[in-house]
Order: C-alpha cells, then structure tokens, then sequence
C-alpha cells in the first residue's frame, strides 16, 4: 500500500514537498502585493510613481524568489506576481517614471 504513505498535498497551498516554506512564502506574498499595487495603481495617471516603484521592487524580488523557489505552486504564484509587477511598472514608466515631476 505504497498510496498510504505519500503526504497529502492537497490540504498544502504552497508546500507540495511536506516542508515548511518560510522565505519563499514571504517572498511570493510580497511579489503577489506588490504587483496588485502596482496594476492597481497603473489605472491612475497621477499615481505614475507609487505604480512604478511598486513594480520595481515586485519584478525584483520576485526574480530572487524565483531563483530560491522550491516548489512549482511557488513558482506559478510567483509568475503571476512578477507578470503584475511588470505590467505595473511598465504602465508607470510610460506616465511619468519613476522620478516624473520631482526632478527638473
């Protein structure tokens, strides 16, 4: 009865191995936030820097947590931040950037 003794994953959202997960966690919340915040923000034109800076730092962490991820679930969450935060960061950029109307 080989079936007996295989964890149940279904019950893990993110730990598909049985092991916990701290910092990989963190780093996919953090991502996925961060990337909602971003899009979120995009629709304003006036919000240029919150939705940038948001993106920026979404794209990057989630480039480290892509880099220490563990498990595929983490991965796809991961993916799907990055995806935000890019398509956050890259509507910024086009309203004003990262520094638009506070310098010069």
């Amino acid at each position: 009865m080989a079936q007996a003794m295989r964890p149940n994953t279904a019950t893990s959202l993110l730990a598909t191995d049985g092991k916990p997960h701290p910092v990989q966690d963190a780093l996919l919340a953090v991502t996925v936030t961060l990337g909602a915040i971003a899009v979120i923000t995009a629709f304003f034109h006036n919000l240029h820097l919150i939705s940038s800076w948001a993106g920026l730092v979404g794209i990057l962490t989630g480039m480290y947590g892509q880099f220490i991820s563990v498990t595929t679930r983490e991965r796809f969450g991961l993916i799907l931040g990055l995806g935000a935060s890019a398509v956050g960061f890259f509507i910024g950029m086009a309203h004003g950037g990262l520094f638009g109307g506070l310098i010069g």
